[in-house]
């Protein structure tokens, strides 16, 4: 073997790229101080597998990966600040994909990515950063998530009694969204629903598009309409029907590209492949970790269950 990759979790906010695996994210991860998930898991399984090949560990891209201009994280209160957390790793890898085809460079470019799975992360990249998107508690609502909600409705519902701190997560993560509506996660139930006259079925999806589409339109402006293409990935970018209303909705912004499902393992290898071929240099945590802003309080671990994938 010539290096081994692991899918990277909750770490404190750090520039994209690829990262030794070493003892200060073995430390990160082991204290979960951003929250528990499956993924803190990648970067140690990878280690254990390293060391057996006495080769280097590596993590590519992770959720919590921040490029953001700073003013993209005031949130409205002082009290929290917005934090980039997402599908970074598909997202980028799609975007360099597209550059890659072109016979572009990435770093060149100005693109808005759509990943579109269980989450919706719409981004704006900008000459190789990720400038801005949607957080996991923001945005479209999608299969089973919520995405954004009215605030004092929503302050409102967490103290009304009727529901505990964690019925409340799972309402927005895992029971939202078209799981809420129409009790069911499979966009392909929902679009057999519709094609049968199921007119809250219709109803439901076409709101989803609708904001999928709002939210992408925005980050246009966060280019400032200068946008060389959008690009349209993730499982439902596989159902033809949704693809062709977004076009409808969106072509006039720039040329759409998609590339339907997700291939985040080769994402992975493709990291490393670009380290060992000197294309990048590996970086580590402890050189990375970008500082709250100062209008910010310091950041409070995310809440704890949330799906990322």
């Amino acid at each position: 073997m010539a290096g081994v990759a692991g899918r990277g979790g909750l770490l404190p906010p750090i520039t994209c790229g690829t990262y030794l695996v070493d003892d200060a994210m073995v430390e990160e991860l082991y204290l979960a101080r951003r929250g528990e998930h499956a993924s803190n898991l990648g970067a140690l399984l990878a280690l254990r597998f390293a060391q057996a090949a006495n080769v280097d560990a590596y993590i590519v891209d992770p959720v919590t990966a921040d490029e953001w201009q700073d003013c993209a994280r005031l949130s409205g209160s002082p009290l929290i600040e917005r934090s980039p957390i997402g599908h970074v790793l598909n997202t980028r890898a799609v975007a360099r994909r597209f550059a890659r085809e072109r016979t572009l460079r990435y770093e060149d470019l100005r693109l808005i990515v759509a990943h579109m799975g269980s989450g919706i992360t719409v981004s704006a990249h900008k000459l190789g950063l990720m400038i801005d998107s949607n957080t996991i508690e923001e945005g479209p609502f999608g299969p089973d998530r919520t995405g954004g909600l009215p605030v004092r409705a929503l302050i409102k519902l967490c103290y009304s009694g009727q529901f505990a701190q964690k019925e409340m997560d799972h309402k927005a993560f895992g029971n939202g969204g078209l799981y809420a509506y129409l009790g069911t996660r499979d966009l392909t139930e929902v679009e057999r629903r519709v094609d049968g006259g199921d007119r809250e079925a219709s109803l439901v999806w076409d709101a989803m598009v609708y904001q999928i589409a709002k939210e992408t339109g925005a980050m246009a402006t966060v280019l400032q309409g200068n946008v060389d293409a959008l690009v349209l990935t993730g499982g439902m970018a596989q159902s033809a029907r949704l693809i062709e209303r977004l076009r409808a909705s969106l072509e006039w912004i720039a040329p759409i590209t998609v590339y339907p499902g997700e291939d985040e393992l080769q994402a992975l290898a493709e990291g490393v492949f670009r380290v060992l071929d000197g294309e990048e240099k590996p970086k580590r945590l402890a050189d990375e970790i970008r500082k709250p802003a100062q209008t910010a309080t310091p950041r409070q671990p995310l809440v704890l269950g949330i799906e990322i994938d």
